[in-house]
């Protein structure tokens, strides 16, 4: 292991100006991009609705204006917290209820614009900093260095401020692996202390240790299912490090994470008992994609720790970007392993591979696209971030000149590619996270060009979300005519252009034989499409 003597003064500096301008990207424009699909579903929960009661209430064939939407949206005297967890239990299981109740109350303060419920996630994003100061602390046992290099990246990592700006679990998620990551590793040392000074302070120091790592455990994993995965992580570390003996420690360390795991219990019963819901909810993961598409996410994926310009690898420079970080990646994790010792190194090829691997093995071996979800990645984005904070920590002032400035060169390029994609991020309407959303600006942007325009919709697939999404974009003066089932719609002549929202092929087929007319393409993505009936062709129905 190496020592290092407090970062040189410009560096300090650089850090604290980094860690300025990542939190000015976390808070402006928070309500630019577009409010998305699942972001709506958030807001759904927080109301205490369920996806059967709107399509009950709103789904009936009737013409509605944009207000309709709002009930379901935010929180109202017809529900309370009960129903919020309620609805995630019955409908979303994969989701348990910390984060939304957390929302709830939130809204219930500031209000539920996109500005301030986005800004939640925001604020907790700033969370992040002091839990990886400390998780940086307790793995290297060093000064200032890497801990503050480790925040600088953070500050202004595009995968970071993706989901500081999200209104999802996603940033609360990050903020309790690295808690419960640092606080076991703090009850690891405190055991080894007790052990070697034998006093009794010590040993209830190390009993307060554990508890405190029960207790993130059982945060984290009332924050997002896949802390399992993190738990798994930790017990594999625990288990190597004691050489698979049945020491104290590991005594210790199963009393604590089986604590955890019995605070837990209510949502476990939750999942077992709608596990039939969750495999529904989570089927779209199972959709069958090819080896080279695999490979090629993992590499976008990868790049987006660094460098995102919200580009697809279609662009020629993302098949030079992408293979650069991959060998930087790389290399950071070698570097570590070859200069540090296996308690450190250990804990984050762990933290690295365990979350990892049970998503990217099903794809290999039965097919599916779970491993192309950057936010279920999220543990192994951190351990990545952590070794090549490590890296860049060491190599900037060790060594000769030459190697020195080397290094600190490829510093400023990693820091100058972060900065770029988070300003080029903050200026954005829409980014790729918003995936099955990502073109909902440009459908706004033509459906709000008619003067009278209706827009027609199922609720079948993303459809459901994707008219809540578009309720923010779109002008007063659009009406909606929800339908129940397929149910062909009453073409009305008041309205100038009529649009329907990602028909299915037979739906589609029934309203051009009902209304003798064409509907003509007007928009079209790889997730859906808007579609728009002939103008000449508009019969008034009563």
């Amino acid at each position: 292991m190496h020592h290092f003597k407090l970062a040189p003064s410009w560096l300090r500096f650089l850090i604290v100006v980094l860690l300025v301008i990542g939190i000015f990207f976390r808070f402006v424009n928070l309500e630019r991009k577009v409010y998305w699909h699942d972001e709506t579903y958030t807001s759904l929960r927080i109301s205490g609705y369920t996806v059967k009661e709107v399509r009950q209430q709103i789904f009936n064939n009737r013409v509605i204006t944009g207000t309709y939407f709002d009930k379901y949206q935010r929180p109202n005297s017809e529900k309370n917290l009960g129903d919020t967890i309620k609805s995630l239990a019955i409908e979303d299981p994969q989701h348990p209820p910390l984060y939304y109740i957390i929302a709830r109350f939130w809204v219930q303060i500031f209000g539920s614009s996109v500005t301030a419920i986005r800004s939640l996630s925001a604020f907790i994003s700033l969370l992040v900093f002091p839990c990886v100061y400390w998780l940086c602390k307790e793995l290297f046992r060093v000064p200032l260095s890497v801990p503050f290099i480790a925040i600088a990246l953070m500050a202004i990592s595009p995968i970071h401020l993706v989901y500081a700006q999200e209104a999802r679990e996603y940033m609360l998620w990050t903020v309790t692996i690295l808690l419960s990551s640092a606080s076991l590793l703090r009850a690891i040392r405190l055991e080894s202390k007790s052990k070697e000074l034998a006093k009794k302070h010590q040993a209830s120091d190390s009993i307060f240790a554990w508890g405190i790592y029960a207790a993130t455990l059982a945060v984290s994993l009332y924050t997002f299912l896949l802390s399992g995965f993190v738990a798994l992580a930790h017990a594999i570390y625990i288990l190597a490090s004691a050489k698979f003996q049945f020491t104290k420690t590991v005594k210790n360390y199963l009393f604590a994470s089986l604590a955890g795991f019995l605070a837990f219990m209510p949502w476990i019963l939750v999942v077992l008992f709608n596990f039939s819901q969750l495999d529904l909810v989570t089927s779209w993961t199972k959709t069958q994609t090819n080896f080279v598409t695999l490979i090629q996410g993992w590499l976008i994926q990868l790049s987006h720790i660094f460098f995102d310009f919200n580009l697809g690898f279609e662009n020629p420079l993302s098949y030079f970007i992408a293979p650069v970080i991959l060998i930087f990646v790389g290399y950071a994790i070698y570097f570590l392993y070859r200069t540090t010792n296996q308690k450190s190194w250990l804990f984050i090829v762990l933290l690295i591979a365990v979350p990892a691997l049970p998503l990217i093995l099903p794809d290999l071996l039965f097919g599916g696209i779970r491993s192309l979800s950057d936010r279920y990645l999220l543990p192994s984005y951190l351990g990545i971030q952590i070794a090549a904070a490590y890296l860049l920590a060491t190599q900037i002032y060790s060594g000769n000149l030459a190697r020195r400035q080397i290094w600190q060169i490829i510093t400023v390029l990693v820091i100058t590619c972060g900065m770029i994609s988070c300003g080029v991020n903050s200026q954005a309407e829409t980014w790729w996270s918003k995936l099955i959303s990502y073109g909902n600006p440009q459908v706004a942007t033509i459906i709000n060009q008619a003067s009278r325009p209706l827009l027609i919709s199922d609720s079948f697939g993303i459809n459901y979300g994707n008219v809540f999404s578009l309720s923010y974009l779109l002008e007063p003066k659009v009406r909606f005519q929800l339908v129940k089932e397929q149910k062909t719609p009453k073409i009305y002549n008041q309205f100038t252009d009529i649009f329907f929202l990602n028909p299915a092929n037979d739906f589609r087929q029934k309203i051009e034989k009902s209304n003798k007319s064409k509907l003509n393409v007007v928009y079209q993505d790889n997730y859906y499409s808007l579609w728009k009936l002939a103008k000449s062709h508009i019969l008034r129905r009563l």
